[in-house]
């Protein structure tokens, strides 16, 4: 059923105009209230409270993004505060995760219900909704949480203790401890106008990950060891994000946290079925240089490569010679595009940017420069490490460096064999 179909329904239930129940109910849904929650929330408001379905007791592991409304009993593993922009407004929510002996699953609670980490409760008439293809139980006005006295196991640690490597987007009320590699304040238009944010990079012995601190903490600093408690993690250009709010608690650790030197090496499919990870190792053979490598010109004013002088959205502009290589590499698991930018370029290719300029101009065709890059890279292995992020148009590895692998291929053959044995 369309959001149409719900407002007249709604509308001719209740008695009131259809434009009004539809606006009050679209606003209700941009903010990613589940539709039933939506309806009973609109019901209440226009003064009829007929309850929206009877809940069915279930058990965490049996629930679907289609099972309605549910009551359930079960332990809250983590509790974390977050602001979110609500119908104009900002309003406080609580989410985590909530677990039984059958599964765990996330929620969000628009009431304050006194949540905390390690309590077992029975939640009734929570509705159910499907945030990236997984169930997600709303904690609402209808919604009734009561603390049990006898606590229920569950195959789940209590609390968000995580590792960076850990970190995977949409999770909430996570507690790290890390150092500050890179840190700049900066000056965004945010949701109240113009806001002050710290942004850079965490990292500890798992590995890295960029990050916003939303309300600048002065803990926050380059070289700093902190722990930060009730951080959430959304996606950012293709990678997970660890995101500090005010309601997170930084502390300061006296003990500097250790970061690792090497990046997680993954294979290939591995790593683009995470959806993205800010800093990977990937190992495999260069297949291809795609189209739109060697001499390309960008935008001078967005530095997107353009074409026969035109910028998508700056029109026709003066372009700006630059040099840069999309590489198809494999290892069998899978495939990922690595862009290698002008540095790397120079590199692969043997010359600067002036002399793949002057070898363009002796051929008379600039293809002459992807065409040396190809007969220098193709066929062979690499060792690419760098920001892999995953969309609708394939998977990129932005590369930070690309080398020759010089891994022993007898070796590789053996620990395959090895593994294929156990």
């Amino acid at each position: 059923m369309d959001l149409d179909s719900h407002a007249e329904e709604l509308a001719s239930d209740l008695g009131v105009d259809k434009a009004e129940v539809k606006a009050d109910l679209a606003n209700l849904v941009e903010y990613s209230v589940p539709i039933d929650e939506a309806k009973g929330s609109l019901r209440r408001k226009y003064g009829d409270g007929t309850d929206s379905g009877t809940p069915s007791t279930a058990d965490i592991g049996e629930i679907t993004p289609d099972s309605g409304n549910v009551t359930v009993t079960a332990r809250v593993l983590t509790a974390g505060k977050r602001s979110i922009r609500y119908q104009g407004s900002d309003q406080v929510i609580v989410e985590g995760r909530l677990a039984d002996g059958t599964g765990a699953v996330d929620y969000t609670a628009w009431e304050e219900f006194g949540l905390s980490p390690g309590d077992t409760v029975t939640v009734g008439n929570a509705s159910v909704r499907e945030w990236d293809g997984e169930p997600e139980l709303n904690l609402g006005e209808s919604t009734s949480v009561s603390l049990e006295d006898d606590p229920l196991a569950v195959p789940y640690e209590v609390g968000g203790e995580a590792e960076l490597a850990e970190l995977r987007s949409g999770d909430r009320a996570r507690t790290i401890a890390v150092r500050v590699l890179e840190c700049e304040r900066r000056t965004i238009d945010g949701r109240d106008g113009e806001t002050e944010i710290l942004s850079g990079v965490f990292g500890d012995e798992s590995g890295r990950l960029p990050f916003t601190n939303w309300d600048p903490d002065p803990a926050i600093e380059e070289g700093a060891s902190v722990r930060i408690e009730n951080a959430y993690v959304r996606e950012f250009r293709g990678v997970p994000e660890v995101n500090v709010s005010e309601f997170s608690t930084v502390s300061p650790l006296e003990e500097p946290v250790v970061v690792g030197e090497d990046a997680p090496e993954m294979p290939i499919g591995e790593a683009v079925a995470t959806g993205g990870v800010y800093d990977v190792q990937l190992v495999g053979d260069v297949l291809a240089v795609r189209d739109g490598s060697g001499l390309i010109q960008r935008c001078p004013e967005c530095n997107r490569v353009i074409q026969k002088g035109q910028c998508r959205t700056h029109g026709e502009v003066e372009g700006v010679d630059d040099l840069r290589v999309k590489a198809i590499l494999d290892d069998g698991t899978g495939t990922v595009t690595v862009v290698l930018d002008d540095e790397l370029t120079e590199t692969v290719y043997g010359g600067s940017l002036e002399d793949a300029l002057e070898e363009a101009r002796e051929a008379m065709d600039q293809e002459v420069v992807a065409d040396r890059i190809r007969e220098r890279i193709v066929g062979r292995e690499y060792r690419v490490r760098g920001h892999l992020s995953v969309d609708e148009y394939g998977a990129n590895l932005d590369a930070a460096t690309f080398a020759e692998s010089d891994d022993d291929p007898a070796d590789r053959a053996r620990a395959l064999l090895a593994e294929v044995d156990a």
